[in-house]
């Protein structure tokens, strides 16, 4: 019989310390200059600050917090004596994201993480190699081919209102309906049928590895053991390997994915085989870049409709301005591609980029820096020793952070009400509009510049474009115009 070896969190804290100095001797012969900053006092010698960030409700309103004490660039102390650097100026950040995959790129415990359940594919390759495989992928999501997949929306999400009003009609006294999960399975069908010509089938309760994993993953907790080597592997990403709880589910997920995805590949190998018409779709482009000898490999998408759906329910009021926008333009009618693409649904547009900013798929951009770089500043700064300066200096090998959330949610850029969901903030107001929204008002100054932020996070590096999951928000909120009106259950406590 095989000896089972018990691993308990003061041994992986022990061999993680003996780990450090090896790597502070390391990292104390290594030259460089960073700017010096403020930050947060440390909270543990071991874990810094990341496990309080990790265990806080609202990491953002923390970060916000620090930023208005510390400054627009800071620092915060992380496990074993590292450093983070985060940047909340809106002209630093929109560097650091033109220097994304190239200047900066992923974390080793994102890297390691992602090659160990998706592959070293598309999320997991950087510079050269990154832009190579997102170009191969560029023909599935230009317009000619969304504007293609619009009837495939529509129709994942005609099925859910259909499911949702025969649930009505059984319980005609009301109905509490678990939002997050459906949305899940919205986002999985049309993502199956739009770029792999296969239907999961959860919206029907067809069974599913895949989305039986989706779901263990996502009710799980992490063990005080599994949270331990978390934040170790944040320095040690080896650590990701050990077996605990949540690996295991992550590598079922895999090998799920990994099934489903052999079957489509060797579909669609075969028609392209008897001579089948050229296939665009994401699958065939990955036949096309698989057969060049590519690297790509592409990941389930899911969307955030259903925190939509969540902010409509909780204001009434908001909920009947965007039906009655809906309807009266299209009079019930799908709307045209051309019609989402203009300027025919202003309201809904505002909706959707209104969810995005309060919910963004990220909470955080962690990068680290592979040369020497120079960060521009949008206003005078003053340093830890007292310089005042218009830029900082980042260092090889330093870890820098976008905290997307905080910025999103900032005061300091959308005014006294930025945590309220106001989709008026993104419209132009008449004068009698204007007395109602004073946060709009403040912060309107600064739309275009966070819309080009919102597409920059939004094009993130799944190679997906911002008008693909903005198309797929409008077409599951258009399905509901002439549906029950929502609400939110008793002591809803919406996932966060």
């Amino acid at each position: 019989m095989t000896p089972v070896i018990q691993i308990r969190p003061t041994d992986v804290v022990i061999f993680s310390v003996a780990l450090y100095i090896v790597r502070a001797l390391i990292r104390g012969r290594k030259k460089g200059y960073t700017t010096p900053l403020n930050g947060p006092p440390t909270k543990s010698i071991v874990f810094g600050l990341s496990r309080y960030l990790n265990s806080v409700d609202d990491p953002g309103k923390v970060m916000e917090d620090w930023a208005g004490e510390y400054g627009s660039v800071y620092k915060i102390p992380t496990v074993l004596g590292g450093t983070k650097v985060v940047i909340c100026d809106p002209r630093a950040i929109r560097d650091f994201y033109s220097k994304e995959t190239f200047t900066y790129v992923g974390t080793p415990i994102a890297k390691t993480f992602i090659a160990r359940v998706f592959g070293r594919g598309l999320l997991w390759s950087e510079g050269e190699s990154h832009k190579r495989q997102r170009k191969a992928l560029t023909p599935a999501f230009s317009n000619a081919a969304i504007r293609r997949l619009t009837s495939v929306f529509y129709d994942s999400a005609y099925k859910l209102k259909i499911h949702w009003d025969n649930e009505l009609l059984n319980h005609p006294d009301g109905l509490i309906i678990d939002v997050q999960n459906w949305m899940n399975h919205i986002s999985l069908d049309s993502i199956g049928i739009a770029g792999f010509s296969h239907d999961f089938g959860s919206l029907d309760g067809k069974p599913s590895a895949i989305v039986d994993a989706f779901e263990s993953i996502g009710s799980s907790k992490p063990s005080p053991v599994g949270t331990v080597i978390f934040l170790l592997s944040f320095v040690f990403p080896f650590l990701n390997s050990l077996p605990t709880e949540r690996s295991r589910m992550l590598m079922s997920l895999k090998r799920s994915m990994r099934e489903i995805a052999d079957v489509l590949l060797e579909r669609s190998r075969q028609a392209r085989e008897e001579g089948g018409a050229e296939d665009k779709s994401i699958i065939g482009l990955l036949i096309k870049a698989e057969s060049a000898g590519g690297e790509l490999h592409m990941t389930e998408e899911e969307v955030l409709a259903q925190w939509a759906l969540i902010e409509l329910a909780k204001q009434p009021e908001k909920q009947e301005r965007l039906r009655k926008e809906l309807l009266s333009v299209s009079g019930g009618a799908d709307p045209t591609w051309d019609q989402l693409m203009g300027l025919d649904y202003p309201y809904l547009d505002a909706v959707v980029h209104e969810t995005l900013r309060m919910h963004p798929p990220l909470g955080e951009t962690a990068r680290v820096a592979t040369e020497d770089d120079i960060l521009p500043l949008s206003a005078p700064f003053t340093t830890a020793d007292g310089q005042v300066v218009n830029s900082i200096a980042v260092t090889k090998g330093t870890t820098v952070s976008a905290p997307i959330r905080c910025i999103n949610r900032a005061e300091a850029i959308w005014g006294p009400r930025a945590k309220e969901f106001i989709p008026e903030r993104w419209l132009n107001f008449s004068e009698d509009d204007k007395d109602k929204a004073d946060t709009e008002k403040e912060a309107n100054s600064k739309i275009d510049w966070m819309r080009t932020e919102e597409k920059a996070k939004l094009w993130g590096e799944d190679g997906i474009p911002p008008t693909v999951r903005e198309v797929q928000g409008h077409k599951h909120l258009l399905t509901f115009s002439d549906g029950p009106r929502t609400v939110t259950a008793p002591e809803t406590h919406p996932p966060q």
